[in-house]
């Protein structure tokens, strides 16, 4: 099963858009993914879900982290890295079995120039920890607001080239 993460709880998000172009171009693929958007998670995460409690507003969540063998993260730039939340949602997920020994995809969006390749580089460091094997492409989308044509989906050429080769890559892995 995969999963791809909108990894910030920002409503409206262009986050929730590349997450949704990838959730649909892989179902051109044939390949069925689930999407859980950050804005999902229980608005007292915080209070209710760290530190080994567990409500019953995220065991929903926590049954889909747990069946998901790849996740793929979309991961917006915030302050030069990746969003809090992003690492909140990774601390409340049961260890080890959340994200031991499975696999993901990385995609860092930015609103500037250089696509969240910092975060990417900090997120790495948190997949490594928790021995989530990461694919060795990781993407890169800067300028993310250019990026989209009317109806949400990308589609600049080397935009879509890239991202449809990670998808196949990430396919196989």
């Amino acid at each position: 099963m995969i999963t791809i993460i909108s990894s910030t709880n920002r409503p409206g998000s262009s986050t929730l858009k590349v997450a949704k172009y990838y959730q649909n171009r892989l179902r051109e693929k044939g390949v069925d993914a689930g999407l859980l958007s950050l804005s999902q998670l229980p608005p007292n995460l915080i209070e209710t879900d760290l530190y080994g409690k567990r409500s019953t507003a995220f065991e929903h969540i926590q049954e889909i982290v747990t069946q998901t063998q790849k996740f793929i993260f979309i991961i917006p730039e915030y302050n030069g890295s990746f969003p809090g939340v992003l690492k909140t949602f990774i601390d409340a997920c049961s260890f080890p079995e959340s994200f031991y020994e499975k696999k993901a995809a990385l995609v860092g969006i930015s609103s500037g120039k250089y696509g969240n390749i910092r975060g990417i580089d900090h997120f790495t460091g948190v997949c490594h920890y928790l021995n989530l094997h990461v694919l060795p492409m990781k993407l890169h989308i800067p300028n993310i607001r250019s990026e989209f044509e009317a109806n949400h989906n990308l589609f600049k050429e080397d935009t879509v080239r890239f991202t449809d080769e990670q998808m196949d890559k990430f396919i196989l892995f």
